[in-house]
This record gives C-alpha cells, sequence and structure tokens, in this order.
C-alpha cells in the first residue's frame, strides 16, 4: 500500500520479547520481505535479548542472521543499572555515513589510525554516556555462566509463579508464559482486576 500510495518505505521494525508483552514477530517472513523490497530490517528485542545468550532459548535466534540491525536493553534481563542497551549493526558504515560529522574542529590525529569506532558517527549527538562501563562491571564480575545463571533463574521463578496462579481458584493465565512474564488476572469482572 505504501508503495502505491507513492511512499518508498525504507525501516521495517520487529519485534522478539517486546518488553509488556514478549510478543515475537516472524522474523524469517519479514527478512524474506525487506530483503526482496530493500528495506532495512531491525530487530527491537528490548526485553528478550539477553535470553539469546541461553543455549535452550535458540529458536528466539530464528532468522536474526538476516537482519540489519539489533537491539536489546541489558537493564531488564542482565543485570545493568539503567538504562544501557546493545546495539548490533550488520553494517555499520550504512549508519556512520548517515551521522557522520567531519568537521575541522573535530579532526584528530589518530582519526582512521585505529580499528576503534568514532561513535560522535553513529547518532545525531556527538557525544556518548560511558554506559559501556557498568556492562564491563557487570560482565567482569558475573561473567557469561554467572549472567545465563541469572536469566535461568528468573525464567525459573516465572514458571513457579505461573504454578501459583494455576493452582489458585481466583486466578486465571491470559496467556502463555513468555521468559520471566507471566500474565494473569483475578477471575470474573475487570473491576476486579
Amino acid at each position: 500500500r505504501d508503495v502505491a500510495a507513492g511512499l518508498i518505505p525504507v525501516i521495517c521494525v520487529a519485534t522478539l520479547g517486546t518488553t509488556g508483552t514478549c510478543a515475537y514477530d516472524d522474523i524469517e517472513s519479514l527478512a524474506s520481505i525487506c530483503e526482496e523490497k530493500s528495506v532495512w530490517l531491525h530487530v527491537d528485542a528490548a526485553y528478550a535479548g539477553g535470553a539469546f545468550a541461553l543455549e535452550e532459548c535458540s529458536e528466539l535466534r530464528r532468522g536474526l542472521e538476516r537482519v540489519d540491525s539489533l537491539n536489546f536493553n541489558l537493564h531488564k534481563f542482565m543485570l545493568v543499572n539503567f538504562d544501557c542497551a546493545a546495539m548490533w549493526l550488520r553494517d555499520a558504515n550504512k549508519v556512520i555515513d548517515s551521522f557522520n560529522v567531519d568537521r575541522i574542529y573535530l579532526k584528530h590525529k589518530h582519526e582512521g589510525q585505529t580499528q576503534i569506532p568514532d561513535f560522535r558517527h553513529w547518532q545525531i549527538p556527538l557525544g556518548r554516556r560511558f554506559r559501556a562501563l557498568k556492562v564491563w562491571i557487570t560482565f567482569r564480575n558475573l561473567g557469561a555462566e554467572g549472567l545465563r545463571a541469572h536469566i535461568r533463574k528468573h525464567i525459573s521463578l516465572a514458571g513457579q509463579f505461573e504454578d501459583l496462579v494455576k493452582a489458585d481458584e481466583r486466578f486465571e493465565l491470559i496467556a502463555p508464559r513468555a521468559l520471566g512474564l507471566v500474565c494473569f488476572r483475578a477471575k470474573g469482572d475487570n473491576e476486579i482486576t
């Protein structure tokens, strides 16, 4: 419809484990359409992205090798203090080319001499907060296995809570449990809930 209306689709934002509902889009189907139409496919895995590190959640990663970008919030499932998101880009040069700011007063003697990205070219603001330090401290203290154990514990606790809800005749599940998210309500009218 956009093309028929003379518009040019440029981006599709899909979800893998949204924060509010832990909803999942079919990434493989969306990727096929986006590849055919040359549309950027971004995946917002705000909540569930941390679970990608678990082998038992590998089905969540299906189709990710075909996306252009992905982000998830480390402060939602991975013990990093608010606010911090991880961003992956298939080709960072496409972002750099969009936001590149090469003014004479921003030149420095190390330009082009290192593999370290110059992050001022990755966004509109020229400066960035130093969020990487809290990520490094968390990862350094807990390690990959410690973070995986934390995520597994939250999923397990959600399973225990789901069992409690099922066992209590006053409540009902309104959606299947997804990772650490259990959606339930009091039975009866909405006023009770």
